[in-house]
């Protein structure tokens, strides 16, 4: 349970990158149930809807949480990946690379929105297809910066993000999984950066595709993530 005041961002440690956001603690874990089942029917992971939620991490944030952004690291992303989880989290988020890219391309227009102009801290709230493709394809070399790796964001969304992979792989004792300093002294591991991936993906993917409904109508937009 991440929040600023009562604004709340909770993330589950179990279904990586799934999490609901709400003006209040009670408000996010009524999203949740919602949010996995979605999470689960993209993934194709085989899991039941949760009976009921537990915290198990705490963090209070300076940060806007509203904004979704976050300095957490999970206790449980402090320790060392198996091959096989780490594979197992690799396919996921390059699958929700190529989703994204998918949902993206799908978008009749790519300059075309309804959505207000809205301020963030970090600026203008990515409001087009575009904007929030490029956006969201932008952190790559953040994330994989900040744990040491040194890529680009060069191709599509899916193309990059592989590129980080393959670089990631090239070092030894990756798995080891050591939390690093990076930026502003946030705390950095690869699981770490394996869940801001899907994490991240999500926030934007539900942001495009809401927005694609608005603008252009149901019929015209599918529902890759099973935000629907």
């Amino acid at each position: 349970w991440e929040h600023n005041g009562d604004d709340t961002l909770l993330y589950s440690t179990e279904y990586i990158g799934a999490y609901a956001r709400g003006e209040n603690l009670t408000i996010a874990i009524n999203k949740m149930r919602a949010e996995v089942d979605a999470y689960c029917r993209w993934s194709t992971l085989s899991c039941e809807s949760p009976s009921g939620i537990e915290i198990i991490q705490e963090k209070s944030s300076d940060l806007q949480i509203i904004d979704a952004d976050s300095d957490v690291i999970f206790d449980s992303e402090k320790s060392p990946l198996t091959m096989e989880e780490y594979r197992i989290l690799k396919a996921l988020v390059l699958k929700s690379a190529n989703d994204f890219h998918a949902l993206y391309t799908a978008i009749p227009d790519k300059h075309r929105s309804c959505l207000p102009r809205r301020k963030t801290f970090y600026g203008d709230m990515p409001r087009t297809a575009q904007e929030m493709y490029d956006h969201t394809k932008s952190v790559n070399t953040y994330y994989f910066g900040e744990i040491g790796v040194d890529t680009d964001n060069e191709g599509t969304i899916y193309d990059c993000r592989l590129r980080g992979f393959e670089l990631l792989e090239k070092r030894e004792k990756f798995l080891e999984n050591n939390a690093i300093e990076g930026s502003y002294g946030e705390l950095w591991s690869v699981k770490k950066v394996l869940r801001r991936f899907l994490w991240h993906d999500r926030i934007h993917a539900i942001a495009m595709y809401r927005m694609a409904l608005k603008t252009f109508g149901k019929q015209s937009i599918p529902d890759i993530f099973y935000f629907g």
